[in-house]
């Protein structure tokens, strides 16, 4: 397939030439194409990469999110769902709680619980355990999509176990698979100008690459649009596409578009759909290794989400039902989608929809 570039120069034309005869592209390739303002030539060398990969499938599940508690010890500057001990509007669910708020929302086409939420310190390891048991019990249906690395990590501080027996334990409640986030940007300049006091860089990495060695799939995220660099960006995507290369256990990455924390914010606190495309399609080039890259409509809306669709997207994520963590930052995108929404929204790109389960098993083509 012929590119159709408005700018033929000889770095454009060389990446062209590296991503057609697929060869790996560098960071200094990525800089570039942050920097340039060609998205169309960018676009397609990514829809090509994706066409590949996946043909004109586009993925989706049926999931709901649960949160199990809103109180956090860290303090995320990007973060408007955090609350502290004893503030107004902060919970701790017990499982039955979460249980009964599952029931009241499920229907049996439901395939995952897609589960994060705060680092509370003022409960033990246990209860965490104690939510997933009580959850599968009901739903053993249900794939159990929950914590992120972050959360692990803050598990091993508050149990005294290591990573390992952390995610040993967490298999043995239900867990089968990680959630991507916790990463935001993986750059230590970054999460200590952000009050990231969570995981580190290397802890992020090291959790999943464990959770690799133990038999799980997980997910990965990168929160882009606020302080970070371009240069961090990349060098946050080859830190994954290199641990990618040693254990083959990502399935997919979400390029999440940072949230201004207030709803009726103005334009300028948010990110552009130029700079949400854009990184799509970069993201798309750069993790030549990453079976999909996923369009999250949630931050950036569903209409980018659906344009993402041919700049390098193979998948729209889920139903949702009720996301909250967003949404208290300043989403103005639905809380959740239909499957007929979903369905839409893909055929309306030209693509194939393809309702998976959590390890992108196909369930059902509407083709």
């Amino acid at each position: 397939m012929s590119i159709l570039t408005s700018h033929p120069d000889t770095k454009m034309q060389s990446i062209i030439e590296k991503v057609q005869h697929g060869e790996r592209i560098s960071m200094e390739d990525g800089l570039y194409l942050y920097q340039s303002d060609d998205l169309l030539t960018i676009g397609q060398l990514a829809n090509q990469v994706n066409l590949k990969k996946n043909g004109r499938k586009v993925y989706f599940i049926e999931n709901m999110t649960l949160y199990f508690t809103n109180v956090c010890e860290a303090t995320c500057a990007f973060c408007g769902y955090k609350r502290n001990p004893g503030e107004e509007g902060a919970f701790t669910y017990n499982a039955e709680q979460v249980i009964e708020f599952a029931e009241k929302h499920y229907h049996p086409g439901i395939r995952e619980f897609h589960i994060t939420g705060g680092h509370n310190h003022t409960v033990p390891f246990q209860y965490y355990l104690d939510c997933i048991q009580g959850l599968k019990k009901h739903f053993p249906n249900v794939t159990m999509k929950a914590y992120t690395a972050a959360e692990v990590e803050f598990f091993s501080r508050i149990s005294g176990l290591s990573i390992k027996e952390v995610l040993l334990a967490l298999k043995e409640a239900g867990v089968a698979t990680l959630t991507g986030g916790g990463a935001e940007i993986l750059s230590e300049r970054y999460r200590k100008k952000m009050s990231v006091n969570k995981a580190t860089t290397e802890q992020w990495l090291d959790v999943h690459r464990a959770a690799h060695q133990v038999g799980m799939k997980t997910h990965a995220t990168m929160l882009y649009g606020s302080i970070e660099t371009l240069e961090e960006r990349l060098q946050h995507m080859v830190y994954l596409r290199e641990l990618q290369d040693q254990t083959q256990g990502f399935m997919v990455f979400i390029p999440l578009a940072v949230q201004p924390k207030n709803v009726n914010a103005g334009i300028k606190r948010r990110t552009s759909a130029f700079e949400d495309i854009k990184t799509m399609a970069i993201s798309r080039l750069m993790l030549d290794n990453f079976p999909h890259i996923k369009a999250y409509f949630i931050n950036i809306g569903t209409q980018l989400t659906q344009m993402s669709l041919t700049f390098g997207a193979s998948d729209v994520h889920g139903t949702l039902i009720k996301e909250r963590i967003s949404h208290a930052a300043g989403a103005l995108s639905q809380e959740g989608l239909t499957r007929d929404e979903l369905i839409w929204l893909v055929k309306g790109a030209n693509r194939i929809p393809v309702e998976r389960d959590t390890f992108y098993n196909e369930i059902k083509v509407y083709e």
